[in-house]
């Protein structure tokens, strides 16, 4: 078909709407199930870019899992160890595929935000996978096909209602995209920057070293950022983004979130939240809500009188903030992209404190020599792109 018809736009009053192809051809996309809206589909075609890019850069299935058209989270499959198959979630479902890892990877990272996501899968969904979304709350997914033992699986979410989308893996778009704001339209050429390890040769620190883990973690920040909502800043750490900052208007306070969310990762690997002793049928949801306020500012609002034994069996004690300080120095190797240049070191600075050691940022900033400094300070390896990432 060259048009599917919506239930509406962004929100309900925004009628009529659609999707469809101007030249009148076949739509790359079929609805195998269920009736995707307006954001559904931003989410889906950011997704699948974004994952058919990851799979073309290091050979290794992908998965993202997106939130109001910028990822929650990203990933790679490789295997995950216990602790992460613990904090994710996924530890009672055995041993996972490489596409069941990295949907793992992409949804745990951020749990809290990946609430309601929309999937992408670079591969066709295996059992393994649906099995893992079935049991989640999201939107809907798409994927280049699905086997029958997934689609068993996944008609059985939201009552027969949840979408389905299959993506024509070998379309491509016109080099030349537009849209409209206010009634006027907009050209420009599509952004098919190719994120390899070219982009990365320029390396403007002392420590010149980049082993292959960390190239690929930086390959991985780069092509997050380019399908996040700018200003963007993307942690990654073993073929995952931990830490995603996303449409913030300066770009410290996208370091501070994406890095406040990259520690929050990690404190949710130490011993005081994996020993949580959550109450009996407390679902997912509820589990990661808790977690999240326990190792906020805000702990004393689950551990209340009257309000902890509804969350867990024993009451647990306080993470106190020089606990968790002590807790984020073994987090180390951890890499930071920027979709544009760092303008001040104070950035370096905080990524720090989240075990940074590997950058990518476009570089061109006034004060890149103080940026430099700052990093050789810290014996970190930056490399400049060259190259500005901007999404809107």
């Amino acid at each position: 078909m060259s048009e599917i018809q919506l239930k509406y736009g962004c929100n309900p009053n925004q009628k009529p709407s659609r999707i469809y192809m101007e030249d009148g051809s076949e739509l790359p996309v079929k609805v195998l199930n269920g009736r995707p809206g307006y954001i559904n589909f931003l989410d889906a075609f950011n997704g699948w870019q974004l994952v058919k890019e990851l799979k073309e850069a290091t050979g290794l299935p992908a998965a993202t899992s997106f939130k109001h058209v910028s990822p929650a989270g990203a990933a790679v499959g490789l295997p995950l160890s216990d602790t992460l198959a613990k904090i994710y979630w996924v530890d009672d479902l055995g041993e996972l595929s490489p596409l069941a890892c990295a949907y793992a990877r992409a949804r745990g990272a951020d749990r809290m935000s990946s609430f309601g996501d929309f999937i992408a899968l670079s591969d066709v969904c295996d059992a393994d996978t649906a099995r893992l979304i079935k049991r989640e709350v999201s939107d809907g997914v798409i994927a280049p096909g699905y086997t029958d033992e997934a689609m068993e699986l996944l008609m059985q979410k939201k009552k027969g209602a949840y979408n389905i989308l299959q993506i024509d893996p070998t379309y491509k778009p016109a080099p030349i995209e537009k849209k409209q704001v206010y009634g006027v339209t907009f050209e420009q050429g599509r952004n098919e920057l190719d994120v390899n390890a070219g982009l990365l040769d320029n390396i403007v620190t002392e420590n010149k070293e980049i082993p292959e883990k960390a190239l690929i973690d930086m390959k991985i920040s780069l092509i997050v950022l380019k399908y996040t909502q700018s200003n963007s800043v993307c942690y990654v750490k073993d073929g995952q983004a931990i830490g995603i900052g996303a449409g913030q208007q300066s770009r410290i306070h996208c370091t501070r979130l994406a890095g406040s969310k990259a520690d929050n990762w990690y404190l949710r690997q130490s011993p005081k939240v994996m020993g949580l002793q959550f109450a009996d049928g407390l679902g997912r949801a509820d589990r990661d809500n808790a977690i999240d306020v326990y190792i906020g500012d805000e702990y004393e609002d689950v551990l209340a009188e009257g309000v902890w034994q509804k969350t867990f069996k024993v009451k647990p004690e306080v993470f106190t903030r020089e606990e968790k300080k002590e807790w984020l120095k073994g987090m180390t190797d951890v890499t930071v992209g920027s979709d544009a240049f760092f303008p001040f070191s104070d950035n370096i600075e905080r990524a720090r404190k989240s075990g940074v050691k590997y950058i990518a940022q476009p570089g061109g900033s006034v004060r890149d020599d103080a940026v430099i400094d700052c990093c050789n300070k810290y014996n970190m390896v930056m490399a400049f792109t060259g190259i500005r990432l901007f999404h809107h």
